[in-house]
């Protein structure tokens, strides 16, 4: 069985800092196959409707199907895009992000077609019932953290959090909640940040930094990072999202942070946070403002101890879900 990736994002500036990417760099080691880029820029560019997707790369597409039997797409919502109309084989869609049952897609017919569309939580199958999309397989998220150590947690007058979530985009600092977090700092002194960023928009994060005056006490690592050795001294991370569709439903750094014994601080928008809910392992906020994130802070402070313990995160779900995607495609698909 061999399987073509579509990627539907430009590649990271720096290697190792995309959660897709290496999501199938993981699957290409494990079971091989060739990855190709539907999205024609190097850089992000808002303003490259969908539809033209891959339409400047259909011949070497068609090439590149033949070497394969099916064809694997990731995308953070569910979209129909022309260019699949090219395929001949196959095809599986895998939503990365999670769907907004506000925002149906057009294409509802098109997308009956797909063999399997991938989602990673219970959010997701819902709105696709709703939708009257039944070709759906719910697949537990999947990252590799056996390089993840459980780090003793230790909490003194300061709190440090980090966030590995950069933005692509300048609505991201809003989106992302960059700006609450940096505004939260130079309010609250006891409060350090760590933010790991991917080569993007640096030097618009290094004049928000000077903009809140909190440069002392905010750590920027703009470079591939391995992210257990800032797990060791962070207390909890953290990952803000005003809207759904910009962020995976199980973000890594997230599911990171609980392997290594830390809790984390997640908005209710991540469908990740019905987990933290349910599990006691961290704080969930429905808001993205300075007044709930200082609360949120404090509340660490004062129950970290029982948040650490909660943190017991099903690390044998998670460590084979990546590969269970391959695997449901392998053992369903009827050639």
């Amino acid at each position: 069985m061999s399987v073509l990736y579509l990627l539907t994002a430009p590649p990271p500036r720096i290697a190792g800092t995309d959660a897709v990417y290496n999501e199938v760099a993981a699957l290409q080691a494990e079971f091989g196959g060739e990855a190709i880029n539907l999205f024609p820029f190097a850089t992000p560019h808002l303003r490259l409707p969908r539809w033209l997707y891959g339409m400047q790369a259909v011949r070497s597409l068609r090439r590149a199907e033949a070497r394969h039997d099916i064809n694997h797409i990731y995308f953070g919502v569910l979209h129909w895009f022309p260019v699949l109309d090219a395929l001949q084989k196959p095809v599986v869609y895998t939503v990365s992000a999670t769907l907004d049952v506000r925002h149906k897609p057009r294409a509802l017919a098109k997308l009956k077609q797909l063999h399997r569309i991938v989602v990673s939580n219970e959010r997701d199958t819902a709105t696709l019932d709703e939708w009257g999309l039944s070709n759906y397989a719910l697949i537990p998220p999947g990252i590799d953290t056996s390089a993840i150590s459980r780090h003793p947690a230790r909490l003194g007058d300061e709190v440090t959090l980090l966030m590995a979530s950069a933005p692509w985009h300048r609505r991201h600092f809003d989106l992302k909640g960059v700006d609450v977090l940096l505004e939260t700092a130079a309010n609250v002194p006891a409060l350090r940040l760590v933010l790991l960023w991917r080569g993007v928009l640096i030097d618009e994060l290094r004049r928000r930094i000077a903009h809140y005056a909190v440069h002392d006490r905010v750590e920027v690592v703009n470079a591939h990072a391995i992210i257990d050795t800032h797990l060791a001294y962070a207390h909890a991370a953290v990952l803000l999202v005003k809207e759904r569709t910009v962020i995976k439903a199980y973000p890594h750094s997230l599911v990171e942070s609980l392997a290594a014994g830390k809790p984390v601080i997640v908005s209710d928008t991540i469908p990740m946070s019905d987990y933290v809910a349910r599990n006691g392992c961290g704080l969930v906020l429905d808001q993205v403002t300075v007044p709930a994130v200082t609360a949120a802070v404090a509340a660490l402070k004062r129950d970290y101890a029982e948040l650490v313990r909660r943190t017991a995160f099903k690390l044998i779900e998670l460590r084979s879900g990546s590969l269970r995607i391959l695997c449901f495609v392998v053992f369903d698909l009827d050639l």
